[in-house]
C-alpha cells in the first residue's frame, strides 16, 4: 500500500496526524447554521436591491458576515480559526452555482446558505477550521 492517495488525479500525501478525528471536537454548524437561516430570512425579507446604493448594500452584506463570524466566537471562542465569505448580487432572473472543495480535518465546518427574493441573492460560506496546537 502507498503512503500518498490518488483521488480525482490529485495526489495528496497522508495527513500527520496527533490525536484521531473523535479526540478534536467539531464545531456544531447546526447551531450555526439554524442562526444564519433565521438572521438572513429577518434581515434580507424586505431589502431590494439598489443600484445607486452601492455603499448600503456593501454594509449591509459586511454587517450580516459580521454577526456571522461573532455568533462563531460566542459557539465556540476557542480552538478554531473563522472566515466568512458572503456575495450580495442583484436578482435578474440568473442561475447561479458555487462548490467548495477543501482538503481538511473532519473536525473542520464548512456552512453555506443562500438566500434569494425578487430582487436580491445573497450567498454566504461560513468555515470553522481547527487551531493545530
Amino acid at each position: 500500500m502507498s503512503s500518498t492517495s490518488r483521488i480525482n488525479g490529485a495526489l495528496s500525501p497522508p495527513l500527520a496526524r496527533a490525536g484521531t478525528a473523535d479526540s478534536k471536537p467539531r464545531f456544531p454548524s447546526d447551531i450555526l447554521r439554524t442562526f444564519i437561516k433565521e438572521l438572513l430570512l429577518n434581515t434580507l425579507s424586505t431589502i431590494s436591491w439598489e443600484p445607486e446604493g452601492n455603499k448600503r448594500m456593501r454594509e449591509l452584506s459586511k454587517g450580516i458576515a459580521e454577526k456571522i463570524k461573532g455568533r462563531m466566537v460566542e459557539i465556540e471562542p476557542n480552538g478554531f480559526k473563522y472566515v466568512v465569505t458572503a456575495t450580495l448580487t442583484e436578482n435578474k432572473g440568473q442561475a447561479a452555482r458555487g462548490d467548495l472543495v477543501c482538503h481538511w480535518e473532519d473536525c473542520d465546518q464548512a456552512i453555506q446558505e443562500v438566500f434569494n427574493n425578487e430582487s436580491i441573492i445573497y450567498v454566504v460560506t461560513a468555515y470553522a477550521l481547527r487551531c493545530m496546537l
